[in-house]
Order: structure tokens, then sequence, then C-alpha cells
């Protein structure tokens, strides 16, 4: 039962970018400083009313905004978010007792993400292809979304008729789209199994909207193009819907972080390292041991390295990482560790590195609370948390990505 509230004053934003005000009361896409009024259901405002808006409120720049859930802070300043996701890191690490000395913000530009992931579903006029509204299972179509490179909006109505082609009528279809030198890669999930004649009808549409590449529930139904990405200039063919990082300037900016802690060394860790986002850039001056759960990434990284020229030697291991650690034993040899695990962090293989007492590590994270957990294992075994620079490549939402220098404390730092 829903019961009316006088106005709040909303206190502060929650790290899924809700308004909070005394109570809690969580209001959506209300900022700190906002005099609101609604009805609350339990703990949630609906539908909130700014009564007194506040200075670092804006015109969002996507009409799609309040219907689409795919950003959920496009209603506040460029300069409040960056303050804001500064803060959030800051807090996760002073609640582990560490000072968070945050050197920058690097922010993606609008319209930059080269990989969007948009959800399909077949109706009876033909097909919805977008991304979900807050907190529903509707599909909200954007033909102008302002996150994605224009190249990728121009395909939705190629993914429209991948809907209505190979989507069953009781289930949406996931459908990953990363934009390659050779234009568009696109990944299907959830579709219908594929016989004859619907693998030849897919062919078709890819050969029809130009796609460089089509994956069909995670086989290739065909590959006109090598769809090729470049890391740090270094050419390297993706697995079908690979991890990658979401922008080319979020993806340039942490590369140069990892460099800039790796500082310079004969040898180097890639711990979870995807297709080699840092490991191949890292060769250019230093060995490199690649260790990564995923077969086909790894093969694809081996193969990149193995076609490339002035690139030092790069070793791969394949291991699931969150259940087999590599120990501190086979990590002393080397002179520094890059670490970037998923967002439920790497406490154990932390331990281990701690343990090794690996001179330097290059920290990457989308998890501040998960970071800061790891940051006090390497704190008290010794390591100095020399910076901290945010990258928001995920604009107008929520998500905290960052990039950290740890070093032993008796170690001179010779890479700042």
């Amino acid at each position: 039962m829903r019961e009316p509230l006088p106005a709040l004053k909303i206190e502060r934003l929650g790290r899924h970018g809700d308004g909070i005000a005394a109570g809690p009361v969580y209001a959506p896409l209300a900022l700190p400083g906002e005099l609101v009024e609604g009805d609350v259901t339990g703990d949630r405002m609906v539908q909130p009313r700014i009564l007194r808006p506040s200075i670092n409120r804006v015109r969002p720049p996507c009409r799609h905004f309040k219907s689409c859930g795919g950003c959920a802070l496009q209603h506040a300043s460029d300069a409040f978010l960056e303050t804001w996701k500064a803060d959030l890191v800051r807090r996760a690490l002073a609640a582990q007792g560490i000072e968070a000395p945050i050197s920058g913000v690097a922010t993606s530009p609008p319209q930059s993400r080269r990989r969007a992931v948009f959800s399909g579903r077949r109706t009876k006029k033909g097909a919805l292809v977008g991304f979900h509204a807050r907190a529903s299972d509707l599909i909200v179509e954007v033909p102008d979304c302002q996150l994605v490179l224009p190249e990728i909006a121009a395909c939705l109505p190629a993914l429209r008729e991948l809907t209505i082609l190979g989507a069953t009528r009781k289930a949406e279809v996931t459908l990953t789209v990363t934009w390659s030198d050779a234009g568009a890669d696109v990944a299907v999930d959830g579709g219908k199994e594929p016989d004859g004649r619907l693998q030849a009808d897919l062919a078709g549409l890819a050969t029809r909207f130009d796609f460089a590449r089509l994956a069909w529930n995670g086989e290739p139904v065909v590959e006109r193009r090598r769809p090729g990405q470049r890391f740090d200039g270094i050419p390297l063919t993706p697995p079908p819907g690979a991890f990658l990082q979401a922008t080319q300037h979020g993806e340039t900016r942490l590369q140069a972080l990892v460099r800039r802690a790796v500082g310079d060394v004969r040898r180097a860790a890639d711990l979870f390292a995807g297709c080699g986002t840092f490991a191949l850039p890292l060769a250019r001056n230093a060995e490199v041991h690649a260790v990564e759960g995923d077969a086909a990434m790894l093969a694809a990284l081996d193969e990149a390295w193995r076609h490339a020229e002035g690139l030092k030697r790069i070793t791969t291991e394949p291991c699931d990482l969150f259940r087999r650690p590599l120990l501190a034993a086979e990590l002393a040899g080397y002179q520094a560790v890059v670490i970037d695990p998923p967002r439920a962090g790497a406490e154990a293989q932390m331990a281990e590195i701690a343990c090794a007492q690996v001179p330097r590590i290059a920290a990457v994270s989308c998890n501040p609370s998960n970071f800061a957990r790891d940051a006090r294992i390497l704190v008290d075994a010794g390591y100095r948390l020399d910076w901290i620079e945010v990258v928001d490549q995920f604009r107008w939402s929520a998500h905290v990505e960052l990039a950290a220098q740890f070093t032993l404390a008796h170690i001179r730092d010779t890479g700042r």
C-alpha cells in the first residue's frame, strides 16, 4: 500500500544511481540536494516529482532516457558524475582503512561504445530490438542511441530481421554487436536451433547487410572478412562475442595506465588476460606470461603474437584462476603482475601475489568494493597504493572502473 510523504531532500546518490533521502527512501532519477515528493511503496518513491532541482541536473541528451534502462544518469552533469565516481572509489577504500590517491577520471565520449548487447523479441507484427526498460522485461527500441557508435546503431534494422528470422515466440534472443576493422561482428544467442535452411537464410542476411562475421548460438555461420581489432596497433581477431573493453578510448587509457604501473621490467604476468588487451602491448618491452580461463580467447592472443612483428615472447596458460590461482612459487620470478579480474575480484589470487612479493602490480577493476577488499590484502603484505585513475567507459551508468599501481613499500618507484 502506498502512503503519502512530505517532500524529502535527497542526501546522496546510491551506488546504483538512485537518489537517497532519510529513511532511507530511494528516489529514481533524483540527485543530491534536490527536494522531491511522491508516493512511497516500501522504501521506494514512485515517480518522484522534482520540486527543487539540483544545479547538477542537465537535460538528458537521449530522447529515450526516461523509458530505456540502458542509461541511469543522463540527467546529471559530467562534472558531477566524475566527482561521484571518484568518491565511490574513495569510500570503498576508506571502509578498508586505505587512502585513495586518485589522480584523475577519464570519461569516454558519447556514441563511442564499440560493443553493445541488445535484446530481441518476436512480436505479432515483426520484432522489437533494443534495451530493457528500467526494472522491466519490456524492450525499448533506441534507433538513435547516444551510447553506441553510429555504425552499431545503423545495424538495428539488420538485428530486427535476424530476430524475425531466428527467434522463437517464447524467448528473447541476445544480440551482441562488436564494431571491428572489417565492420559488424555479430553474435546471436538464444535463437532457434539452425537447420540447413535457417543457416542459408542467416548467411544471406549477413551478406545483404554486409556483416564481417555472424555467429549463432556460439557457432560461426559465416565469416566474410576477418573482424579484426587492434591492441595498441597490434592486430588480433577475437572469437565471436568475446569480451573487449567497451570503448577504444577506455581501452587506450587503460593500456597506458597499465604500462605506467608495470614500468620497465623484463618479465611480467598478465592474469585474466582475455584476448591480450594488456599482454600484447606489454610484449613490446617485456616477456609476458598470459593466463586466462577462456581457451578461445587465449588462442586468439597466441595467434596474434605469432603473427606480430617486434614483440618479445608471450607464453600462454589456460587456467581458471578462481578455482586454481597461480601460487606464490609460480609468481616468484616475475617483476610485475597485471591483474584484471571480473566483478567478483580475485581475493585468493591476490593473496598469492602478496605472498610472492612481486615488486610491481598493475590492478584493473570494475568493482570498487572488491578492489578495496583485495587492496587491503596487498597493503597488509607491505605494498603501497601509489595512484588510482578512474576510467569511465560506461558513460551515464553507475558502473565504475579503475586502474591502480601497487609497489612494495621498500622498492623505489621508477615508473611514475
